[in-house]
């Protein structure tokens, strides 16, 4: 049964693609690619004349029935402009209707700018939120930063040159001035990576070229509250004053943040 292959392409340098990515190309009846002119590219530099056609955001509703009718013929590969296929690029609608229609999905890993990034930008790795391309409008961006303002993991986002200063400034205004990686034209000739604050960031990049993508800070661990001398001597003063433990440990639990177990550990010692 013929399959529809997810073919990872390079996301700068046309050295950076696999093998197996090379011989699903040249074997399947047609490749379905967001940019024809950039998938040729490809395929002239190694020798592929496998047939390509458009898919993209503008053509991949219309052009759907016409893919899944290639797929009853042969083997379709789809590739996106660079990258993976469906991470901020046209492809999962196919991928849906074709796992509906119970055609085979065959995923050919390689490049994606957000793995790219993540391992350069020095921070955490073991917990990861990708949101994607930021939304274009000022409020609508804001939104989605509030959004995962509370992640503790490193969020990684995608921007264009043109509209980076506005979300530095409005990650810096929703999220603070956060550690984070700007990673720019990565693995092409004036690849980029500064680390630094969001602030440090603003004032780098005064007139931004080329394709970026950010690995953000995720929200640090507050520093858990620890039993102070202070805490146990107003502990006292309300027992003192004839304070229930129950009422004390209440008032005292609210404005120190300390849970009322630790706190009632203190008031048995008092006693």
């Amino acid at each position: 049964m013929p399959s529809l292959y997810v073919v990872a392409t390079p996301i700068g340098n046309l050295e950076d693609v696999t093998l197996r990515a090379l011989r699903i190309l040249r074997e399947v009846k047609l490749i379905a690619a967001e940019d024809t002119r950039k998938t040729k590219r490809l395929l002239v530099k190694y020798d592929i004349k496998t047939p390509l056609t458009s898919y993209h955001e503008h053509n991949k509703l219309a052009k759907l029935e016409y893919l899944l009718g290639y797929l009853g013929e042969g083997d379709v590969a789809l590739v996106s402009e660079a990258g993976t296929p469906g991470m901020s690029d046209p492809g999962y609608e196919l991928i849906v209707a074709a796992i509906g229609r119970g055609i085979p999905v065959v995923p050919i890993p390689g490049a994606s700018v957000v793995v790219t990034a993540l391992v350069v930008s020095g921070l955490p790795m073991d917990r990861v939120l990708t949101v994607g391309f930021m939304p274009h409008k000022v409020n609508d961006r804001r939104r989605l930063l509030k959004s995962v303002a509370g992640e503790r993991g490193t969020i990684v986002v995608l921007e264009a040159p043109h509209r980076l200063l506005a979300s530095l400034e409005d990650i810096r205004l929703v999220l603070g001035d956060r550690r984070l990686a700007v990673c720019r034209e990565l693995t092409k000739v004036h690849e980029e990576v500064f680390r630094g604050r969001v602030s440090q960031a603003m004032a780098h990049f005064v007139a931004p070229r080329g394709e970026f993508t950010l690995a953000i800070e995720g929200k640090r661990e507050e520093g858990r509250p620890r039993l102070t001398e202070d805490i146990e001597q107003e502990l006292g003063r309300l027992r003192r004053a004839g304070t229930t433990a129950r009422e004390a440990i209440a008032t005292v639990a609210e404005a120190s943040g300390l849970s009322r177990k630790d706190l009632y550990r203190a008031w048995l010692r008092l006693s």
